[in-house]
Parts: structure tokens; C-alpha cells; sequence
């Protein structure tokens, strides 16, 4: 492309509408829709998050033009068909942010981070009950909380709006003894032999207790478990190369061998910190 742009976003734009132009564009794309991109929106998103939590600023600028070429590119879809473009998207953001925003654009006060929240929460309420008389569905606390989240964040966002209109325990020590209600069933189901429908749903209930729990204690779920992932990760790959120093792999060791180097990794990693 030889044409010259005042903003990188217009040639970006342009670049995408190449892309999927009838004649002369690349054959991939043009086979895409919304449904088919989707999982790679996501995907970018992850990885956004990802360089953020490795502090790979580089990444991060790398990981950004890759999502915003999401954004461009379920943009240029929508205009191929007539529903909205790429200049609607942007207004449509910056009307919100304004409006959400009274204090910062207007001339209304706000007392500080909490106000802030509140009022927040306040238009995206007004917001779900707009949407669900245009739709004329009747209107739900649990509108709008995205089914394609992780089931973990989803999970910890359906409470969270439960608990708002006073659906929650006032202590952390109900959660706990439920936790422990929710093991018991499970392990009943397994004890009887239950059906794998029925121990997948024991399971589902155990989930999404431990999720209820992060949340009382202020954890986020998604980053714990990812930490906890990270965690794995370490001392497994101490495993494998202590193991490798001895030339052999873990199929070849026996479970206490490898449990014992489990518990060596732990304790540096203690040691360490």
C-alpha cells in the first residue's frame, strides 16, 4: 500500500478492508465471520493480560495492535453488512465514558473511589434495564454478565451482582462450612458410584463455592489459580531437570521420587522468599 494516512488507525482500517475486499484480498479472511473470530479475540485479550503480568512492555504494545486489529476487524465485518463501523464503535465507547463520567465531564461530585463505583454501577444498572425493554424480556440483577468469560470469572461475577440486592452469606465462615458441605456430597457421589453427569455436577457446586470463597476473602479467582498454574509449572520443570541430571525422565521414576522433589522445590522456593 503506497497511500499515505494522517492517523495509524485509518491505515489500519484500510489495511483490513484490503484484506477483505471480494477481488483481490486474501482468502483466509475473507472466510472469516464474527463466530470464527471470536475464539482469537479472546485469545489476544489473554495475551494482552499476559505481558502485563510479565511487566514485557514491548509485548504489551505488541499484544495491544493485536487486539485492536480484533476490534478493527469484527468492525469491517459489521460494515460489509450494514450493522455499524469502526467510527460507530469509538463513539459508541466515548458517549459511555462521558456519561459515566458526570463528575469528570459534568458538574457532578463524586466522594472519592467508592462514590465512583457506585455511581458507576448505578448507569450500567439504568443501562440493563434500557436493554431489557427494548428486548422486552423481563429484567434480571444477572443481565449482561457474559457467557463466553472463563466459568471461574463468570462465576465470581454471577455473585457478586447476587449479592448486591443481599443473596450472599454476611460471613466467610459459611462459605467455609458450605465448602465443606459441597466436599461431603461429592465424595458420597463418588462412593456410591454416582453417574459421571452427577459427579460432574458435584464438582460444578464445589467450583463455584471455592469461587464464592475468593470472593469474600477478596481474592480474584483467575489470578490466584493462574499463580497457582505459574507455581506448577516451576516445580514440575524441577522435576523434570533433576531428573534429566540423573539421565532419566519422569516415566521412569516412581511417584514417591517425584514427591520428594516436589517437596525439595517447595522448600527453596521458601527459602528463597
Amino acid at each position: 500500500m503506497t497511500e499515505t494516512y494522517q492517523r495509524p488507525i485509518d491505515r489500519l482500517i484500510a489495511i483490513m478492508a484490503r484484506l477483505r475486499a471480494p477481488v483481490g484480498g486474501c482468502p483466509w479472511d475473507l472466510e472469516q465471520n464474527f463466530a470464527t473470530i471470536a475464539p482469537y479475540t479472546i485469545e489476544e485479550a489473554y495475551e494482552v493480560a499476559d505481558a502485563i503480568e510479565r511487566n514485557d512492555k514491548p509485548g504489551l504494545r505488541e499484544e495491544l495492535g493485536d487486539l485492536l486489529l480484533q476490534v478493527v476487524y469484527h468492525a469491517r465485518m459489521a460494515e460489509e453488512e450494514g450493522s455499524f463501523a469502526f467510527d460507530d464503535v469509538a463513539t459508541a465507547i466515548s458517549d459511555k465514558m462521558v456519561a459515566r463520567h458526570p463528575h469528570v465531564f459534568g458538574d457532578k461530585e463524586v466522594a472519592g473511589a467508592a462514590g465512583q463505583t457506585r455511581m458507576w454501577e448505578e448507569f450500567k444498572a439504568r443501562e440493563r434495564a434500557a436493554k431489557a425493554k427494548a428486548s422486552g424480556k423481563p429484567q434480571s440483577v444477572l443481565d449482561d454478565v457474559p457467557l463466553a468469560l472463563p466459568a471461574l470469572m463468570r462465576a465470581e461475577k454471577l455473585q457478586k451482582r447476587a449479592a448486591r440486592v443481599g443473596f450472599d452469606w454476611p460471613d466467610v465462615r459459611q462459605v467455609l462450612d458450605k465448602l465443606e458441605e459441597e466436599i461431603a456430597e461429592l465424595r458420597a457421589e463418588i462412593d456410591q458410584g454416582g453417574k459421571p453427569e452427577r459427579v460432574a455436577d458435584e464438582v460444578g457446586d464445589l467450583l463455584f463455592v471455592l469461587a464464592n470463597l475468593a470472593r469474600h476473602l477478596k481474592v480474584d479467582p483467575e489470578t490466584a489459580l493462574r499463580g497457582c498454574n505459574a507455581k506448577f509449572e516451576r516445580r514440575f520443570n524441577f522435576i523434570e531437570q533433576s531428573l534429566a541430571a540423573q539421565g532419566r525422565a519422569p516415566k521412569d521414576a516412581t511417584l514417591e521420587e517425584m514427591e520428594a522433589l516436589w517437596l525439595r522445590a517447595k522448600l527453596q522456593e521458601r527459602e528463597r522468599s
